[in-house]
């Protein structure tokens, strides 16, 4: 797809009216900032954010049986939550590699609700639906649904004044009603801060959307754009599927093997993904500090004693730490360990970071 025929989401003039940048992700145009991503990003560590990320899929597996099926091809185990409950999970192939990282909705042993990546969605669906028994239908609803993020300290008190249920725990949802119109708000996020995904109709996110955006002004917060949806979580540690997972990237090399069922008897994947765990994996993600002045970014070269080690996967700028950080993937041989110095080659400057195992901040979702 190219920059000249991307997707928008149902908001798009809401964004426009609010003065935000837009860059294209993942086939979608995507609003980046609106007022600076520093500033959006210190809301949301600080009272509250709202993020538009419509642009993630949704697919419904449907059908006898299908909270079974989808668990003996996605990693998690699906059989240690309930209805009413969500959980992190991974698509792989058959060699370890990631498809997709998603988040699955237990609607019921015969519903499963999925949110894929933006761009992974046609593959997540098709490979679903090819390995899919008789009887189980596997729906793509991306535009079907939008999807809101609020995000930050003040999160619950946004919702309580639009009557949404807030009383909820870490991973779980609820269908509700704003005005007569149907959401499902979740206890999910993306920030490492308390916070809800509400997942309103696609016909009704407009009039969603400016009601939470008056709450969130009202609790001294602000609309938050792709850039500090970025940094927040690469502050956390998180993975983004083509920088920290990928089909190159397993989740064991990811630090992601607690999202996969290892005892569970099958998943797409189990075999190399059990093979590679028992023979410890050939690299490992890491998180990087700077120590230097300077500005880290992807596909950056680390070295230790001058020898590379690895690549970064991701890099910015920390607006808590006031320092660069980085992901990155590096050798298992070069035995890490958290507070090591390595550098980082940034264009022909050789730029000292700690070794530090994410997350950089603390988390605060629960």
């Amino acid at each position: 797809m190219t920059e000249t025929n991307l997707l928008q989401g149902p908001i798009h003039d809401v964004h426009v009216e609010l003065g935000a940048t837009f860059a294209p992700f993942g086939g979608w145009e995507m609003p980046v900032s609106y007022a600076g991503t520093v500033g959006e990003h210190q809301a949301v560590r600080t009272a509250v954010g709202l993020f538009d990320v419509s642009h993630l899929g949704k697919a419904t597996v449907a059908g006898p049986g299908a909270a079974a099926f989808v668990n003996s091809a996605l990693t998690n185990d699906l059989g240690r939550i309930r209805p009413g409950k969500a959980q992190y999970t991974l698509c792989c192939t058959p060699e370890g590699g990631v498809i997709d990282d998603l988040i699955a909705y237990y609607v019921s042993d015969d519903e499963i609700f999925l949110v894929p990546n933006a761009a992974n969605t046609p593959a997540v669906v098709a490979a679903l639906r090819a390995a899919a028994p008789e009887g189980i239908t596997v729906t793509d609803e991306h535009r079907d649904y939008a999807v809101f993020a609020v995000q930050g300290p003040r999160s619950t008190e946004v919702l309580a004044a639009l009557g949404l249920p807030t009383d909820m725990e870490y991973m779980a949802y609820a269908d509700a009603e704003w005005e007569g119109r149907p959401v499902r708000v979740c206890r999910t996020g993306y920030t490492g801060e308390h916070g809800y995904e509400l997942l309103p109709r696609w016909a009704d996110a407009g009039a969603v959307f400016r009601a939470l955006a008056e709450q969130v002004k009202a609790a001294d917060g602000q609309p938050a754009g792709l850039g500090a949806r970025d940094t927040l979580r690469t502050e956390m540690g998180y993975p983004l599927h083509g920088h920290e997972l990928s089909l190159e990237i397993s989740p064991v090399q990811a630090r992601a093997g607690w999202a996969v069922g290892w005892k569970k008897p099958e998943f797409w994947g189990k075999a190399a993904l059990e093979q590679e765990k028992s023979a410890g994996p050939r690299r490992t993600l890491w998180g990087l500090k700077a120590l230097d002045r300077g500005v880290l970014r992807q596909g950056q070269s680390v070295l230790r004693d001058g020898e590379p080690i690895g690549e970064t996967t991701s890099g910015t700028f920390s607006p808590t730490l006031k320092v660069g950080i980085a992901l990155a993937l590096l050798d298992t041989e070069a035995d890490l360990q958290p507070g090591n110095e390595v550098e980082v080659d940034v264009r022909g400057r050789r730029l000292r970071c700690e070794v530090v195992k994410p997350p950089f901040v603390q988390a605060r979702t629960a």
